[in-house]
């Protein structure tokens, strides 16, 4: 007991009021320390257990280590940023400290988020906006393909596209900050709320989109937001309410935090990522938006970040707490600052020094992205506002047609059903075929809040986005139907159509019928389930009479389908995923063959529910748990690695996808480069880019392979590098990503070589006892194939 009251003696006066300790607390309330997870970490830090260097054991059983102080953005990671902050820090100098406090805080305004202004510089209100797939709530703006869907494309064009346009949306509306990507979730919840809103259930797939999406909002001048930072895996407690009480605290072993979940923020922050959001959860006992490990050790010592934090909405939690640990900015409104910062300021709770690296790191990244110089004023409005609407929907639609076509899953295709031959009588059935299926559902869909926008879900007609602050407010939808009519109109042939029932007509003379399902997701809760009895009794009802059943599932996330996928009559699957407001040309080019399917699964489709384990629901312990918590007891594994590592076949694999024709690889080939340095970065060194050391960065390993179209039609292919490092232990995955490149369009018999660079980064593991990543020594086992499991070819590279 002496030894827990040395323990406790050892906390920093700083953390006492952060909610991650429960004393006094600067909502004057009192809480209750869990002794379990709370004071083996206090005494890991007092020098009394051993498997002090097991970061791991510190996390499950522990808290966030305190990181102090916040680093002051100096520029250093580049010379755009450095002039950034040279101008920055000219301007804040001429500020009074209520100037710079003014500018760490929301106010209200037109935009979702208005920082503060100081008009005498002439520094105006930044406006915010949601959301990561097209500009919410307004008038004359596209909805875009959601981040799973574009991750499902496995196209880094695509997404540097996608990026471009989105930003340029953002820049014609005069948004100053866009808040995307997402990669927070990450996805490894099955059931996830927001699976939906993030690129993939691997990081490095992960990454690749948040790197190219980052650099395009960029390149068109908005500051890009990736969210939310860090482990925000689940929705079901995933904030404090005054009911509920605490939010789920998301336990995770270091390795597991470097690895999977900060992993793709890496990629968004070499691009130059101006802000970053913080999440509204606990991370290993400490809410995000305060938690010094997170934002002052990792963010912003670690991988070099110099643009600013901004909180989720409301998620800021403490006030001197939260300034000290490096949260840059509160929204929507003062939260616990404002005035009471002014105060800490005058105090010497919080030191002049931190508010002005605060007020410095937000104008830094205005300067870095120029919106000094004739930046566009915000043209954001209500809907009860009359103004003249500013259009920037450009060219877009084009772009999200070929995403929606390049991002849909061909899953089954039974003698080539698909594409279809100019069918003459087509039925269509599904409540998601057309824009509004049911006559008893008149919720409006066009608003932009939580309340009237859930996503076009069942009965609400064809699924194009998902609900809450990621929906989108298309301009008009492209249904399947629509499409589907004016293709059967112009072959002069018959359509017949049932939107309602779960049992339609039978049509016996029909040569295809096409069965329309969604999964629908949103923010503020978990999905209840992965199927449901509705969908599965249509499709079989159908397929019972009609020969050439083919199912589109619309979905915000997994889907399970061993209900139906058996059935003989069922003769092809697609997975249209999440496809914008042009669904409808963009599934008719695929079935119709105009275009040949590319698509490929950004998760595991699992037989059975039950099969992805603790990992298919959010966690929390039952009854009245004031301080619910949710240990990342899987470290690594999730999704494709959970199901290798335990040895379970999955009905479709991650990175599956079928096409209508057929690919060879060969001539695979694995190389150190020569003029590699394979040797350890120097310990301790900071990093000079955003993203961590530069040295991560470098290209390490050269693989090629000839990928050749050995069927009778031209076609692309996705081809994936799966790489095992090795001697990492039995924490590491037997296999994982690291690598994809789309190939072609190829003709019949033609071939094409397809070149993976390997980042140190790539080949590395993050040593908990060295805390930083370490290229192992050995033989990494390389395969390349078309997916997780379908390993064509296998090479070793040797790092020596």
């Amino acid at each position: 007991m002496d030894l827990l009251k040395s323990a406790y003696g050892m906390l920093p006066r700083r953390l006492l009021g952060s909610r991650s300790f429960r004393g006094p607390t600067e909502r004057g309330e009192q809480v209750v320390l869990s002794t379990k997870t709370a004071v083996s970490s206090l005494l890991c830090a007092a020098g009394s257990l051993q498997p002090c260097s097991d970061v791991s054991e510190l996390s499950y059983y522990g808290l966030s280590p305190p990181v102090y102080p916040s680093p002051r953005g100096q520029g250093s990671t580049s010379v755009r940023w450095a002039s950034a902050f040279g101008q920055a820090g000219a301007l804040v100098s001429q500020m009074t400290v209520e100037e710079k406090v003014n500018l760490t805080r929301g106010w209200p305004g037109t935009c979702v988020g208005n920082t503060g202004e100081v008009p005498r510089l002439g520094v105006p209100a930044l406006c915010f906006a949601d959301g990561p797939d097209g500009i919410r709530g307004q008038e004359f703006v596209s909805a875009f393909p959601a981040g799973i869907h574009l991750a499902a494309t496995f196209d880094r064009d695509l997404m540097l596209q996608y990026g471009r346009a989105l930003g340029a949306e953002y820049y014609g509306k005069g948004i100053n900050v866009a808040l995307g990507p997402v990669a927070g979730p990450l996805g490894r919840v099955a059931r996830g709320g927001r699976n939906w809103e993030g690129l993939s259930n691997d990081p490095y797939l992960a990454g690749a989109g948040m790197g190219a999406i980052t650099r395009g909002i960029q390149d068109a001048g908005v500051i890009a937001t990736p969210k939310h930072w860090l482990l925000n895996e689940q929705e079901f407690r995933r904030r404090w309410t005054p009911d509920d009480g605490d939010a789920i605290s998301s336990n995770v072993d270091d390795r597991a935090l470097h690895e999977l979940y900060a992993f793709p923020f890496m990629d968004a922050l070499r691009e130059g990522a101006g802000a970053v959001m913080c999440s509204y959860q606990r991370a290993n006992h400490s809410y995000a938006c305060q938690n010094s490990k997170l934002l002052n050790g990792v963010l912003k010592t670690e991988l070099g970040f110099e643009g600013f934090v901004v909180s989720d909405w409301d998620g800021q939690m403490s006030g001197v707490a939260s300034a000290n640990a490096g949260l840059d900015l509160v929204m929507p409104n003062a939260g616990y600052w404002g005035a009471s910062l002014l105060e800490a300021v005058n105090n010497g709770s919080v030191s002049d020094a931190r508010l002005s690296d605060m007020a410095t790191r937000i104008l830094a990244s205005w300067y870095y992205l120029h919106q000094q110089t004739s930046y566009p004023p915000p043209a954001i409005y209500t809907n009860l506002e009359q103004h003249f609407p500013v259009d920037v929907q450009a060219d877009h639609a084009k772009l999200i047609e070929d995403i929606g076509a390049a991002g849909t899953v061909l899953v089954k295709n039974v003698n080539n059903t698909l594409p279809l031959k100019h069918p003459r009588f087509l039925c269509v059935f599904g409540y998601d075929a057309a824009v509004k299926a049911s006559p008893w559902h008149n919720r409006d869909r066009y608003g932009g809040g939580y309340e009237n926008n859930h996503g076009w879900n069942t009965f609400n007609g064809t699924l194009i986005t998902a609900g809450g602050s990621g929906s989108t407010t298309p301009a008009y939808v492209i249904s399947p139907f629509e499409a589907l009519q004016a293709r059967v109109r112009k072959d002069r042939g018959v359509l017949r159509w049932d939107f309602y029932s779960d049992d339609p007509t039978a049509y016996l003379n029909a040569e295809a019928c096409l069965v329309f399902i969604n999964a629908y997701a949103s923010e503020s809760f978990d999905r209840p389930s992965l199927t449901d009895e509705f969908s599965d009794r249509l499709v079989l009802n159908v397929a019972s009479w009609c020969a050439n059943t083919i199912v589109v599932v619309h979905s915000a996330g997994i889907r399970t389908v061993d209900a139906w996928i058996t059935h003989p009559n069922v003769t092809a699957t697609l997975f249209a995923g999440l496809p914008g407001q042009e669904s409808g040309h963009a599934l008719a080019s695929i079935l119709y063959g105009d275009v040949n399917p590319t698509g490929r699964l950004p998760y595991t489709i699992a037989r059975s529910e039950s099969d992805y384990g603790a990992l298919l629901n959010s966690s929390a312990p039952p009854g009245d748990q004031p301080f619910p918590e949710s240990n990342f007891t899987e470290g690594l594994f999730i999704d494709y690695r959970y199901f290798d590592q335990h040895g379970i076949e999955p009905r479709f694999e991650f990175g599956f996808g079928l096409s209508y024709t057929q690919f060879a690889y060969s001539n695979l080939s694995a190389n150190i480069l020569p003029t590699a340095d394979i040797a350890e970065y120097p310990d301790g060194e900071i990093p000079i880019i955003q993203g961590g050391h530069p040295s991560l960065w470098d290209t390490i390993a050269v693989v090629k392979c000839t990928v050749t179209n050995t069927g009778d039609v031209p076609g692309a292919e996705v081809a994936q590098l799966y790489l095992a490092v090795p001697g990492a232990g039995v924490g590491s995955p037997v296999r994982q990503l690291r690598g994809f490149g789309r190939v072609g369009p190829l003709v019949a018999g033609q071939g094409r070589e397809v070149v993976f660079e390997l980042t140190r980064r790539d080949l590395s593991v993050w040593d908990v006892v060295k805390q930083g990543w370490r290229l192992r020594r050995g033989r990494y086992a390389v395969w390349v194939g078309g997916s997780s499991r379908d390993l064509r070819v296998k090479v070793e590279v040797v790092v020596e």
